[in-house]
Order: structure tokens, then C-alpha cells, then sequence
């Protein structure tokens, strides 16, 4: 007979074994835990209701490493009844709910309860053993789709990994569109994300994902916007694209904020302001359109600095910022951020200042404090003037052990001082960057 810890660890072995969002490496900052939760709940449960299974498993497993258990077994629990709606089969049972009897048997086996643990462990092994996949030593479809998904949500190298994933259950399960779309979706994040350029063939995948999908106004949006690097004119098709998502379900999944981006960035950014705002004035309690809106408006003003600013038009941005942070109280420190250079570049530099000052202050974690410090570091040097402080809060982001584009920029901020070779912290500067490489 076993003993208590030997029965224990048998168990933890088989949980290890299960394919599920504990067992996928999904290990991320607060930050970025925080602004995921909010991220799903944009999506919302009418343009996102293919994937409403997914969202309220990935919500749980969020939940649960926030410390919420409660929410995360109520998420749990929503993505089960979702799933069996929208598959819509005789037998409520199926492969898609392998990933979620999975994720109740680690919570509940984190919670304590060991016999509710071991049977969703067997409820999940039953459905492994009585759906296997059409391809061997292969995971089933539904598996890879929702692994898929959920790492599309994540950083440049699980979003590469999850068009690899999304091809392989499209290759066993070939007529689900949405599949289809979304790796579509996922492959343009992660070429965005590495700074590559989509070749034609990606633009071709695409074009066809378009037309197989045509509800899908989202990736209608990238494709258009990917039209447009390639130098096509897209105006017109952009403002026939703006009525169709004008009437969609408000949500993140519904091309409104592609569609913004593309409009400032290839149409006119004070079109964009005018569609943004005609867009809330329709729904003006939706926060995330205030979301979409505020950004609209910063990219207005700092990225065409040539055009004149009226004050109205930073008085709006300064309004939709202020609402739209408290909107969002636990993944706002870039709107913060957002705000205190909009109240710099509106020579408000003692309300910017202080906006610094308190988030200097704040408890933030590592990836936080190194985007904190990456902005701040430029804000000193162009507004404050302080060139030997802009250095220090450089070489305080790069310190930060964290992988990220915030680090990168600071490193190659104070790479180039010390190629310019004129400030007297060059010395310094040179025994960091060297100090790093050790």
C-alpha cells in the first residue's frame, strides 16, 4: 500500500502530465496578469463567443495566479457551460473540455481537496482515452486550437509557437474557420512583435483567411493595414470597413482598434479622432472605446508634431486619459505614463512631474519599474533637461533582468552615448554596458 506521499506524488505526476494552462508555462508578471484579466474582459462574450470557452479558462487560470480562487473556480466552471453551448453536440462531454477538466483538477488539488482533484484528473484522462487524436503522439485538435490561442496571448516566442500549434490542429480538423482566422491573427502579431515585414505570402494567407471569414472585421482590419504598408490605397475600402464595424457588438475582437490605428497611421489621424468619437458617442459607456478613443488622440499629438495642436484637442486627450485610467485601476501604469507626457507636451510640466513622482513611488514589479524607467529616462532628458538623470534611470531599466522592448531601447539609448563619446558619464556608461555582457 502507498503511503500518503507516495499517493501524493503519483498525483502530482499525472497533473503534470495534463495538457492545461498550468502545465503550459504561462508564468507571467502581475503587470501583465493584471492587463490580460482586463484584456479578455474587452473581448467581450458577443464578438469573442467562439472562443468564450477559452476566455473563461484562461480567465480562471489568471484569477487563480492573482490569488483569487473563488473567481477562478466561478471562470472555471463558465468555460465548461460555454463550451457545451457552443458546440452545440448531443453528448455534453467532448475533447474540448480536456484543457478545463484539467485546469479544476490543479485548482482544486491546489486547494486541498484531493478527491475532487483525482476526479477531474480521471474525468480528463476518460476524454483523453475516448477522443484521441486523429494523428499519433499528436494532442487532438481542440487541443492544440485552445493551446494555441491561449499562447497568442503571450510573449513574441509563445505567439510563434502558436501559429505552429493553430497549423497543426487546422491540418487534423481543417473546416473550423475560426481557426483559421485567428492563426492568421496570431502569425501577423508575432511578425509585428519581431519587427520582421509580412512577406506576400503571409499577405496572401491572409487575403484568403479574409474571404473564408468575411464577419471577421478584425483581421479585415490587419489585412487592410497590411495593404497599406505595402503602399496600396486603402481609403476607400477603410471607410466601407468603418460602417461595417460601427454596427458590430462593441468588443476587442470587432476591428475597432485596427481600424483606428489604420485610419491615423494611413487615412487621416483627424479622421480617426472623428471616427473614435463618433464610435463613443453611439456607446458612451464603454470603456473600452474610451480606451481606444484616448489613444487615438495621443498618437494625434505626438506623432504629428508638424500639424498645429489645438488645446481642445489635448484638453479631450487629457479627459479620455482621466477617464479611462480609474476604468482600468489595475493595468493603467502606461495610460499614466500616457498622461503625464500629454500634460508635458501641453507645458503642464508640474502636473507630468507629479504623475512621475507618485508612480516612481509606487509598488510596481520588475517589468513595471523597467517601463517606468525606460519613459521616465526620456522624459527627464526632453522636458527636464537633465541628461546625466535621463542616463541613470537608462542603465536602471536595463537592469531590470527582463527581457523586453523597454530594455533593448535603454541599451541602445546609452549605446549611442557612448559611441557619441561627449557626456562625461561615458566612462560609467561603458563599465555598465560591459558589466552586462559579463
Amino acid at each position: 500500500m502507498m503511503s500518503a506521499a507516495q499517493t501524493q506524488a503519483t498525483l502530482e505526476s499525472k497533473l503534470e502530465a495534463l495538457q492545461c494552462h498550468f502545465t503550459w508555462n504561462l508564468d507571467q508578471s502581475t503587470t501583465k496578469l493584471f492587463r490580460l484579466r482586463d484584456q479578455l474582459k474587452d473581448i467581450g462574450t458577443e464578438e469573442g463567443y467562439s472562443w468564450l470557452g477559452h476566455i473563461y479558462n484562461l480567465q480562471g487560470f489568471i484569477h487563480y495566479q492573482l490569488g483569487f480562487t473563488d473567481d477562478a473556480l466561478r471562470f472555471f466552471s463558465r468555460a465548461a457551460e460555454a463550451f457545451r453551448q457552443m458546440r452545440n453536440t448531443v453528448s455534453d462531454e467532448g475533447p474540448w473540455l480536456v484543457v478545463n477538466h484539467g485546469n479544476l483538477a490543479w485548482l482544486h488539488h491546489h486547494l486541498g481537496d484531493t478527491a475532487e482533484s483525482q476526479a477531474y484528473l480521471s474525468k480528463a484522462d476518460d476524454l483523453t482515452n475516448e477522443y484521441p487524436s486523429p494523428s499519433q503522439d499528436k494532442l487532438h485538435p481542440e487541443i492544440y486550437a485552445e493551446k494555441a490561442w491561449t499562447l497568442m496571448k503571450f510573449g513574441a516566442e509563445k505567439k510563434l509557437l502558436a501559429a505552429d500549434y493553430f497549423q497543426r490542429a487546422i491540418r487534423m480538423q481543417p473546416d473550423m474557420v475560426e481557426w483559421h482566422s485567428s492563426h492568421i491573427i496570431g502569425l501577423v502579431n508575432a511578425f509585428k512583435y519581431s519587427n520582421k515585414k509580412l512577406g506576400a505570402d503571409i499577405l496572401e494567407k491572409m487575403k484568403i483567411a479574409k474571404e473564408h471569414d468575411p464577419e471577421n472585421l478584425y483581421l479585415a482590419a490587419l489585412y487592410l493595414e497590411a495593404c497599406a504598408t505595402k503602399g496600396k490605397q486603402i481609403e476607400s475600402e477603410a471607410r466601407e470597413l468603418a460602417s461595417r464595424v460601427l454596427r458590430k457588438p462593441i468588443s476587442s475582437y470587432s476591428g475597432i482598434k485596427p481600424l483606428l490605428r489604420l485610419y491615423t497611421m494611413y487615412v487621416s489621424p483627424d479622421e480617426a479622432i472623428d471616427l473614435a468619437e463618433e464610435v463613443l458617442e453611439r456607446h458612451p459607456d464603454e470603456r473600452y472605446l474610451k480606451r481606444c478613443a484616448a489613444i487615438c488622440y495621443k498618437k494625434r499629438i505626438f506623432l504629428h508634431r508638424d500639424n498645429p495642436l489645438e488645446h481642445s484637442l489635448i484638453d479631450r486627450a487629457i479627459s479620455l486619459y482621466e477617464d479611462v485610467i480609474p476604468l482600468y485601476p489595475r493595468s493603467s501604469l502606461k495610460r499614466k505614463i500616457s498622461l503625464a507626457n500629454i500634460y508635458a507636451e501641453s507645458k503642464h510640466q508640474v502636473k507630468a512631474d507629479q504623475i512621475y513622482e507618485e508612480l516612481l513611488k509606487s509598488d510596481l514589479d520588475a517589468e513595471g519599474a523597467q517601463m517606468l524607467y525606460n519613459y521616465y529616462a526620456k522624459y527627464v532628458h526632453f522636458i527636464q533637461k537633465e541628461s546625466y538623470k535621463s542616463i541613470e534611470y537608462h542603465m536602471m531599466a536595463a537592469a531590470v533582468p527582463q527581457q523586453s522592448y523597454y530594455r533593448k531601447n535603454s541599451i541602445r539609448t546609452l549605446e549611442r552615448i557612448r559611441e557619441r563619446n561627449r557626456n562625461r558619464m561615458c566612462g560609467e556608461i561603458d563599465e555598465f554596458l560591459n558589466n552586462m555582457q559579463d
